[in-house]
């Protein structure tokens, strides 16, 4: 836990640094002043993952990277050190001490979630090992040939990679998970504010979204240490939606807030692809921006989205051959060590099938009457499936939603407050169906199965006038239920030796091969090799190494199982 919290506090002032500056950026350029500290800190994010996925261009990520990112702040805080002081001082003094309390109990309860818990069985198959090939590496010229999970490549990896702290500690950290579940939290927490729940007309729907956000938090306390790109992405969805909505509540007309969350949106893309849906959000800042002509900020809003994509896209090209993997239908480039098309396709296959409970690629253009039965009998735990169900019905009320509002006859602002809400709830159920029918486990879509319920469910409320007060009793009876459970997870583990360190990647039995003078490790049974022995491939296979050494690269070579596999897929 000790070596968790002053990570975090790096991380803290580093990304919150970034955060401002890129605050005054948006200031300079737009003519708008971001002022919430959550949103500061979540665009610090983005910032500093931009930044770590560049650096791993040219070089390990790991001291050298460091030392730029300490410069770089003591830079900004120089320049700006009086605005910075203004920020902080006016956002701790306007709190309660209630309020200071509650934030210090939730970043002691986060540290030692993220200190201890289930190591992901991905963190040890290959989370660890993309990690380790970025502190090491940077990046490496097809690298998913050695392993097609490499080519995944989540910025969330670079970002892990950046404050995994090696270096200094002797161990890769992994706390990101934890310190962004933890941003999210403090956003949640708005949601037990009574003055604003016992307001007149003080049911919001971002007050469900945050409640929504809440349960979700509750799930995966006990798997934050792991450096799953899951759940940081989920959470950036959940703080997305929250955003956006409290900024319609608030009667917020100035476009930037909503471009700038579409930006996040294109951050969310390069965490996993699949969060690309929710950037349906920018049918609003699009039609305000063109409505009135302001051509040099779309330009403007555009150009950030490509700051922020661009290196991914090329991280993702240096590792899989493809802008975009495992897409190769999008093979637009030529060089000699792009993943093979057909073992690019069966993977892709993989991940449906996996995530329909089929387990078989040769499946994946099994129809959805066959494949979703099976799949919700057998994969869906009993909560899960009234979720879906719920969801389902959910679909049926957006289309009702939608006919009333064209069909009634509102007030402009009320219609335009409407309009924004009804394309965020179009947007998570876009989202939600677009993971529905590719590929549905449930930790791949915690976020959009939550949303659309909680978000739906909060159109209804407000439909029928409810009162505000029993949203916030609902809250409390649920964070109070999740504590006890917490309060039995606590007592289950707290026997476990990290409250100093933090528990580390798993360890196994492997056995090492030799190519050109390097030794990899493979486990003696299972796929799963950790990350302490590096560099670790799943199975013993062959390897083609384009030059000399690691650091050139390998290339792709047919091995006689996934030719199996990849002509029984095509052949189907």
């Amino acid at each position: 836990m000790v070596l968790v919290a002053l990570n975090w506090i790096y991380i803290l002032v580093t990304v919150f640094l970034c955060g401002f500056a890129f605050a005054m950026l948006v200031e300079k350029v737009f003519g708008y002043a971001i002022q919430n500290a959550v949103e500061i800190l979540f665009f610090g994010l983005i910032v500093v993952t931009v930044y770590a996925q560049l650096f791993s261009l040219f070089m390990g990520v790991g001291a050298v990277a460091n030392l730029v990112l300490v410069g770089a702040c003591m830079l900004i805080f120089a320049v700006w050190r009086k605005k910075i002081a203004v920020l902080l001082y006016d956002k701790i003094q306007n709190r309660s001490l209630l309020y200071k309390i509650t934030i210090i109990i939730l970043i002691v309860i986060w540290c030692y979630c993220t200190s201890r818990g289930y190591m992901h069985y991905d963190s040890d198959l290959y989370h660890g090992q993309s990690i380790r090939w970025i502190e090491e590496y940077g990046v490496v010229k097809g690298l998913g040939n050695i392993h097609v999970r490499f080519a995944y490549n989540s910025s969330f990896f670079a970002l892990s990679a950046l404050y995994s702290m090696k270096f200094l500690t002797g161990q890769s950290l992994h706390t990101m998970n934890g310190f962004i579940a933890l941003l999210l939290s403090v956003e949640v927490f708005a949601v037990f504010d009574k003055r604003r729940i016992t307001q007149k007309n003080a049911v919001r729907l971002s007050d469900f979204a945050r409640l929504g956000a809440l349960y979700y938090l509750t799930l995966i306390y006990r798997d934050i240490v792991s450096p799953a790109s899951d759940y940081c992405v989920m959470c950036v969805v959940f703080y997305l939606v929250i955003r956006w909505l409290t900024a319609i509540e608030e009667g917020e007309k100035n476009v930037a807030p909503y471009a700038l969350l579409c930006v996040m949106g294109v951050y969310g893309i390069t965490l996993k692809l699949t969060a690309g849906v929710i950037l349906l959000l920018l049918v609003k800042p699009a039609y305000m921006l063109l409505k009135e002509k302001r051509y040099r900020e779309i330009i403007s809003y555009i150009l950030l989205g490509v700051v922020v994509i661009a290196p991914w896209m090329i991280r993702t090209a240096f590792i899989s051959g493809y802008l975009l993997y495992p897409f190769p239908e999008l093979d637009i480039l030529n060089v000699d060590w792009k993943i093979d098309a057909a073992a690019a396709a069966l993977d892709a296959a993989e991940i449906k099938t996996w995530g329909r409970g089929l387990n078989n690629a040769a499946l994946v253009d099994l129809p959805v009457s066959e494949w979703f039965p099976q799949w919700f009998q057998n994969t869906l735990p009993t909560l899960g499936k009234l979720f879906v169900l719920a969801d389902v019905m959910c679909i049926v009320f957006l289309a009702i939603f939608v006919i009333m509002f064209f069909v009634g006859r509102k007030r402009k602002k009320a219609a335009s407050d409407m309009a924004g809400e009804l394309l965020a709830l179009s947007a998570v159920e876009a989202s939600y169906l677009f993971w529905q029918l590719s590929a549905p486990l449930l930790r791949y879509g915690y976020a959009y199965v939550l949303l659309l319920i909680a978000l739906t469910a909060g159109l209804l409320y407000r439909r029928i006038q409810g009162k505000g007060s029993l949203l916030w009793c609902a809250a409390i009876i649920l964070a109070v239920a999740k504590t006890v459970s917490f309060a039995g997870y606590v007592v289950n583990t707290a026997e476990k030796p990290y409250y100093v360190n933090q528990q580390d990647y798993g360890t196994y039995d492997l056995e090492r091969f030799t190519v050109k003078g390097t030794a990899f490790y493979y486990p003696k049974s299972g796929d799963r090799t950790g990350y302490e022995s590096f560099p670790a491939v799943p199975v013993k296979t062959e390897i083609a190494f384009r030059g000399e050494t690691l650091r050139d690269g390998f290339m792709y070579v047919e091995k006689e199982t996934s030719a199996k596999s990849e002509k029984t897929l095509l052949k189907y």
